[in-house]
């Protein structure tokens, strides 16, 4: 870890054999500026409406900060278009 770096626990949840959703596929959004954290969301979606026929199966959203930076991830798994 890097000296300064702070970490917080949060809810999560575990999944089993039975219940994984298989992906072939990560897109990571991420930004450290506050403007660019802020528009994030509608990068994503506007992704999300340029691959109309990838299936997402999980999405993580990760907050990191040290003392003075903050960035935000925005992970999507998904099913990638076939065909």
């Amino acid at each position: 870890m890097v000296e300064g770096m702070m970490t917080q626990s949060g809810r999560g949840s575990v999944r089993t054999d039975e219940d994984r959703l298989a992906f072939n596929s990560v897109k990571v959004f991420s930004a450290t500026m506050a403007q660019d954290r802020g528009h994030l969301g509608e990068k994503v979606t506007a992704w999300l409406i340029e691959h109309p026929r990838s299936k997402v199966v999980d999405t993580i959203v990760t907050q990191s900060s040290d003392a003075a930076f903050h960035c935000l991830a925005i992970t999507i798994f998904y099913q990638d278009e076939i065909g």
